[in-house]
């Protein structure tokens, strides 16, 4: 599979997507810059990673939006294209509406990095085939604005689609409504999430519980 990784100012977590998906799971994996107005050809996934582009002026990620690279991400997810959003990645997808809802800052006005326990909700996605419902992944988190929101109508429409794929267990660190940790558009080819898998894939890291999720996204 050929993966692209796309890079903004302020990308920090770009590296850590190109090494898991390109030196981990051996995939053919390409970085683009904000700039660039077309994807490498051939993409099969593309990777928004975490950081703070544009130091989160506006709003987190309001700014990347309007990137020239994020029309080629919309037309090629219009198209049915996967696309990952993790973290900072996942906050730019809301932004540009390929993915509802917002993250809105962590109810405790801090800064989290920690690790979560986060519970499979369902299995009726790409992003969640090499995982079963129910099951606890161990992965970390390190973000300010985390905490989902969605008003009552659009949370209904979530959860009676089964789009929500990955819910905080145990310990909400952000306050999201629901538990949300990850949903999944309604063509179930955008993916977006607050955790990190990509920094949960090797044992050195404390954590391959990752491995899983990325392996879905390849599957």
């Amino acid at each position: 599979m050929s993966v692209a990784v796309v890079t903004f100012p302020g990308s920090n977590c770009d590296d850590d997507c190109h090494h898991a998906f390109g030196t981990v799971l051996g995939q053919r994996t390409a970085r683009v810059w904000h700039k660039d107005t077309a994807l490498p050809s051939g993409t099969d996934l593309v990777v928004l990673p975490g950081g703070f582009s544009f130091g989160d002026y506006l709003r987190c990620g309001a700014i990347a939006r309007v990137s020239p690279v994020m029309q080629e991400v919309i037309r090629f997810a219009e198209r049915g294209g996967r696309v990952l959003g993790i973290c900072h990645g996942f906050q730019i997808l809301c932004e540009a509406r390929l993915l509802e809802g917002a993250l809105l800052r962590n109810r405790s006005l801090r800064f989290v990095c920690d690790w979560v326990s986060a519970e499979v909700a369902t299995t009726a996605s790409a992003f969640t085939a090499r995982v079963a419902r129910g099951q606890m992944l161990r992965l970390p988190v390190a973000h300010g604005d985390g905490g989902f929101f969605e008003d009552e109508e659009g949370l209904r429409a979530l959860e009676d689609e089964d789009r929500v794929l990955l819910r905080y267990a145990g310990w909400n660190p952000n306050g999201s409504r629901n538990g949300i940790a990850g949903i999944v558009n309604r063509g179930r080819n955008v993916f977006g999430l607050m955790p990190h898998p990509e920094r949960a894939c090797e044992e050195a890291l404390g954590s391959t519980d990752g491995l899983a999720l990325l392996e879905g996204v390849l599957s």
